[in-house]
């Protein structure tokens, strides 16, 4: 073997000086990982960042709703503002008199409520006889919750909403953005059920998308990795359960669980509809992600690194789910945003027949039905149609835009491609 010194005594200057340009060339080009390379390219591409920028945008004024300065998504005014076209006429919170709210103000009755509550408070506190403090907290707990103002403008509000309406009225008192797009037949504004049934629409495609996850991409894992005798009786039960038509499957659980006497028990357990409706739709969406994550799997379970944590003696449920799955994330994450409308629109679909989100609850799907159903030969009020279409044909496209580009920025074969 020749001595690296002679051999460097023998270089020309001219190769010596090209042998160091190459090492500073080597110096400044740094390695990227296949995620940092996705998010690169995803950059580039300009529909799926601005589907990106709105989603994360409609995200988090649906967890904010309850803070910003909407009207009653469940107030019915069928005297003056019923079937209104999208104006700005001003309006505040709590200015129908059948509500009976102090000055007709939103704000105000909120006030006195609470200094009710003081009163009452001060009265238990001061009280012996334990009849009267038991007598003192039922009106507390009935002024703090059925009887309290919120609880005639909004619909069963969760503690977090509850404090963010509270940091509405705190900080918007009365005022209201005006119907920008109009009422509905029962005099309702439009703009705040679609930012009402964002929350639901959202949390639908979320919620029933994850279920679908965690049931396909465990089964699919597990299927591909043990292979077999295994692997075709778990594939064969995916194939009998394709051919079930999942739309009446869905219909006759919802119609059979919204029977009176099984809702009622499930609502015992703390279970209500709009659960049940989330589960049962996660529920037959892990189909098409199982076959996905047992094809990837299968490509991956003879490579090395599944090998070496044989070695190690790790157990198999340890290299499923701790070293394949982790390496399927990328084709996985692509599939959420593809089925995450799919989701939505299978919801909407559902709320258009009447068997998904039932009032006072509201999704975009619920919208739309309303909106057909008030649109007859002699009116036509496009509004109720037009803007919760427009938001769920909005959401879907972005979605599929994302996912889009998502596909071909986790794409393998594309990395460190332009």
């Amino acid at each position: 073997m020749a001595d690296p010194e002679i051999a460097t005594e023998k270089m020309t200057d001219q190769q010596r000086e090209h042998y160091r340009q190459l090492l500073a060339d080597a110096q400044r080009i740094q390695g990227v990982s296949l995620w940092q390379d996705a998010w690169r390219r995803l950059r580039r591409r300009r529909a799926s960042m601005l589907s990106l920028y709105f989603l994360i945008a409609l995200a988090v004024l649906a967890f904010l709703t309850p803070a910003l300065p909407l009207q009653s998504p469940l107030d019915k005014d069928l005297d003056n503002r019923r079937g209104m076209s999208p104006n700005l006429q001003a309006y505040r919170m709590g200015q129908r008199k059948d509500l009976k709210f102090t000055d007709n103000s939103l704000a105000a009755e909120v006030k006195q409520v609470n200094a009710s509550v003081a009163t009452l408070r001060q009265e238990r506190a001061d009280a012996t006889d334990p009849a009267a403090r038991e007598a003192l907290d039922a009106k507390i707990e009935q002024l703090e919750t059925t009887a309290h103002p919120f609880s005639q403008m909004w619909n069963q509000l969760d503690p977090l909403a509850w404090q963010l309406t509270r940091l509405r009225v705190a900080i918007f008192g009365d005022w209201a953005v005006p119907s920008l797009c109009g009422t509905d037949d029962l005099g309702r504004d439009m703009l705040a059920r679609l930012f009402w049934g964002a929350r639901v629409s959202l949390v639908v495609g979320v919620v029933a998308t994850i279920v679908s996850l965690l049931i396909g991409v465990s089964y699919g894992a597990t299927s591909g990795y043990f292979g077999g005798r295994v692997d075709a009786v778990m594939m064969r039960i995916v194939d009998v359960l394709y051919s079930v038509p999942f739309i009446f499957v869905v219909i006759f659980l919802m119609t059979f669980l919204s029977e009176e006497s099984i809702a009622a028990s499930l609502k015992s357990f703390g279970i209500d509809q709009i659960t049940i409706f989330y589960i049962v739709i996660g529920a037959i969406y892990w189909l098409t992600m199982s076959r996905v994550v047992r094809g990837q799997v299968l490509s991956l379970k003879h490579e090395q690194f599944v090998d070496a944590a044989r070695t190690v003696g790790a157990s198999q449920r340890r290299i499923i789910f701790r070293h394949l799955v982790p390496n399927v994330l990328g084709i996985v994450i692509v599939y959420l945003t593809l089925t995450i409308p799919a989701v939505m629109l299978f919801e909407a679909f559902l709320s258009f027949l009447g068997l998904g989100v039932s009032p006072p609850d509201v999704s975009w799907g619920l919208l739309v039905n309303d909106g057909v159903q008030a649109i007859t030969p002699l009116k036509s009020r496009w509004w109720l149609v037009v803007f919760p279409g427009s938001a769920l044909a909005g959401t879907l496209f972005a979605l599929n835009f994302l996912g889009d580009g998502l596909r071909d920025a986790l794409d393998p074969r594309m990395k460190n491609q332009s």
